[in-house]
């Protein structure tokens, strides 16, 4: 059994569309991107913290360890600005603002976030840790606020941490990093994170902890829906799987249905219908080689100019220029 909606109203969201779309489609999928209200937040700060999850620990290590080196291998001897997307807390990034301001560099720093609160919790952190920093939040969709951003003239460093490129297949990954490229400037710079390939078991473990906050996280888009889509979404409905492919390097997470069930929409006037055992597709989370990250510069316009990794080449954070 099929569902569709009726036409979509004129003042529907974006999340409203999505999920539209998303519900609507075969197989069903809703994007990562929604994971990251304010509840997912505080909950995916809990993930970082957790003992099997790696990528926070091994790029926070790139961060506090080489500094310096980053610092060195930008081109900037005049005011710059640091734009991040997805900032979340701020936590390993400040590593890095802190030894700038040290040295100090004349940069304003830019982050952006979806979520309105972990931008004021940032702005606040850092006003008491690096009180000289100039700081200037955005809060939206980076897609949207890359395209209206005023940055004064200046040369900008994006920095795009967190493996978070490894959430899009791969013409949604091309399409960001064209747009990146379409925005800067020619003495611009890209750092962005990608999480390496290594034993599938330690990846297999990062993704579905035995505490269970990752099965929270995304459960937790259920709860948003419910929330701002009048949805009736029964959570205990559900359940989370995730598997990681060592051949492609891919990581899916997904929400399965344990029952066939119909879920309303009150916002949307529709029901969704799911068959038992249905999934929904919430994540991708890629792993790559080195050679699929020198490709994947060059398919969007950049030269990776230096790899910056952890002790045990977990990650790397990858410093690129227009090519």
């Amino acid at each position: 059994m099929s569902t569709t909606f009726p036409p979509p109203s004129i003042k529907e969201s974006p999340f409203a569309t999505d999920v539209r779309e998303g519900l609507s489609a075969v197989p069903k999928s809703l994007s990562s991107k929604y994971f990251y209200d304010d509840a997912g937040s505080r909950i995916f700060q809990q993930i970082m913290e957790l003992p099997e999850y790696y990528p926070t620990r091994a790029e926070m290590e790139i961060l506090t360890r080489q500094p310096a080196d980053i610092a060195a291998a930008l081109p900037y001897r005049k005011p710059f600005n640091i734009i991040e997307l997805g900032a979340g807390d701020g936590l390993k990034t400040k590593e890095l603002l802190k030894y700038l301001v040290g040295q100090q560099a004349d940069f304003t720093y830019m982050p952006i976030d979806i979520s309105g609160e972990a931008m004021q919790q940032l702005e606040g952190k850092l006003a008491e840790t690096l009180p000289g920093l100039k700081v200037k939040t955005l809060v939206g969709d980076y897609f949207e606020v890359l395209n209206n951003l005023d940055s004064d003239g200046r040369p900008n460093l994006y920095l795009f941490l967190g493996g978070n490129i490894g959430n899009y297949e791969k013409d949604g990954a091309i399409n960001l990093l064209r747009m990146i490229r379409n925005v800067m400037q020619a003495d611009g710079r890209l750092l962005t994170g990608f999480d390496l390939r290594k034993n599938p078991r330690i990846i297999q473990e990062a993704y579905d902890d035995a505490a269970g906050v990752t099965r929270a996280f995304n459960l937790n888009l259920l709860t948003r829906m419910n929330r701002e889509l009048g949805a009736d979404f029964f959570l205990d409905q559900f359940d989370f799987y995730s598997f990681y492919n060592p051949r492609n390097g891919e990581v899916r997470s997904m929400l399965v249905s344990l029952s066939e069930q119909d879920v309303y929409f009150k916002s949307l006037n529709q029901s969704v219908h799911f068959q038992k055992n249905e999934l929904i597709h919430t994540e991708l989370s890629k792993k790559y080689t080195l050679t699929e990250i020198d490709a994947l510069a060059a398919e969007s316009g950049f030269v990776v100019e230096r790899n910056f990794f952890d002790s045990q080449h977990y990650f790397t954070d990858s410093l690129w220029q227009c090519d």
